[in-house]
């Protein structure tokens, strides 16, 4: 009986120094996400305290436009915890709302659609440098941080030929361009693809300006998910032909969406 009492107090401590054990251990997921919480707890010191938390960023960004597409890319110098210094460079395409594509007659490349009327695909390379600055208090670790931002700078607008293939009265093939294609009556066959025309690029200089709202999703991360809603700006020093149908223009101005993805350091 003294035995078996030994043995049952030996297992009883055993099962205690177990249970000891496994309260204490910590997986490796559990480590990572308490460290986690402590670098973001110390950032959130650090700001509250009013040292700059992040030094510089790099964010590349996905636009969509009221009149067209681009890509994006920003520098940020980080002034203090509310003041950004930000360079932008931005390539988008810009279209005209009167653009409507149609169906051609069959032609020997399979090409079978193309766009009356337009003269010439419009590029722009946009060049700028402004400010973002944070709004309201200094928020929560969880909370969104909402920034406003504002930047101007020059503008080079690029215009490619929309060259199209055609027939003539002859039954001759080859490409062409809008007004002469009308003025010459020939049968559009379809477009002649994005690769043609870069041979007779026209540059048109300008200036821009922009503002916007960003909402930053990762405020104490070195990534960075944002969303950018804004509306920009420019002019050009000379008119843009984008299509016969309406007047050259020298001003242009569009809403945009943009996502931006980065990192901070």
């Amino acid at each position: 009986m003294k035995k078996f009492f030994l043995f049952v107090l030996a297992c009883s401590g055993a099962l205690a120094l177990f249970a000891q054990d496994s309260a204490s251990y910590t997986s490796p997921s559990q480590r990572r996400n308490s460290a986690k919480r402590q670098r973001v707890n110390n950032l959130m010191k650090m700001e509250e305290e009013g040292e700059l938390v992040f030094n510089k960023h790099s964010i590349f960004g996905i636009k969509l436009n009221t009149d067209g597409y681009g890509i994006s890319y920003e520098k940020g110098k980080y002034k203090s915890n509310t003041l950004t210094t930000i360079y932008q460079f931005e390539l988008n395409e810009k279209k005209s709302p009167r653009e409507i594509k149609v169906s051609a007659a069959a032609s020997a490349d399979g090409v079978s659609s193309y766009i009356p009327g337009k003269e010439n695909n419009f590029f722009q390379f946009k060049m700028s440098a402004g400010q973002q600055r944070r709004l309201g208090g200094k928020g929560n670790k969880n909370g969104v941080a909402v920034t406003y931002l504002y930047t101007g700078g020059l503008s080079v607008g690029i215009l490619k030929p929309y060259l199209i293939n055609v027939v003539d009265k002859y039954n001759n093939s080859f490409q062409s361009s809008y007004p002469t294609i009308i003025d010459s009556n020939y049968t559009e066959t379809g477009a002649a693809g994005f690769f043609t025309g870069w041979g007779q690029l026209k540059v048109k200089p300008g200036l821009n300006a922009k503002t916007a709202m960003r909402f930053d999703y990762g405020r104490f991360n070195e990534s960075i998910t944002a969303i950018e809603v804004g509306v920009s700006a420019e002019y050009y020093f000379s008119k843009i032909p984008q299509m016969i149908i309406i007047p050259e223009k020298h001003f242009f101005f569009n809403g945009y969406v943009t996502i931006l993805f980065g990192k901070r350091k």
